[in-house]
């Protein structure tokens, strides 16, 4: 990994995590996931990885940290990681499919989060039905993220994978 790469984990980690806080008071709609997406996509399985520790970890220093944090990193980590095999075996992917995959990457997320009380002690399945509408908004929004950022962060991908030779 090279130095360039770095870098750019650095500044899309930083704008997740500007994103995340931002966007904190409305109901489960951040560009967290999208941004994972995407940059384990164009970047990588160990970019998504990168960035998922990095964004939740100093996101939840401003948010909060609790027993979620360690799920969030392990939820965050396995849709960077899949979505960085997906752009290493997939890389002429249309966006509507990355898309796709957001929707199906928030429904998931929901669901390892909501794994998170049952090991609290907690009932899973009152918890994960009570918590499907915000999974459906954070689904949704990741759709629409991912539309709007990929185009844009991948025509800069593109551009630079030829100057810097990010593989």
């Amino acid at each position: 990994m090279n130095t360039y790469k770095l870098t750019l984990i650095a500044m899309l980690a930083a704008l997740a995590v500007a994103g995340r806080i931002a966007m904190s008071h409305l109901p489960n709609i951040q560009p967290v996931t999208a941004i994972i997406i995407i940059a384990g996509f164009w970047l990588g399985p160990l970019a998504g990885v990168l960035m998922a520790g990095l964004v939740t970890f100093l996101s939840n220093v401003i948010l909060g940290m609790g027993v979620w944090t360690l799920w969030q990193i392990i939820s965050w980590s396995v849709i960077g990681m899949i979505a960085g095999l997906l752009g290493k075996y997939w890389s002429a992917m249309p966006v509507w499919v990355l898309a796709i995959y957001g929707f199906v990457s928030g429904i998931f997320f929901g669901f390892m989060i909501s794994i998170t009380m049952y090991t609290a002690g907690q009932p899973f399945w009152g918890y994960y039905l009570a918590g499907l509408p915000m999974d459906i908004n954070h689904a949704v929004a990741n759709t629409v993220f991912i539309g709007l950022l990929s185009p844009v962060l991948g025509a800069l991908f593109h551009r630079y994978q030829k100057r810097h030779a990010i593989t």
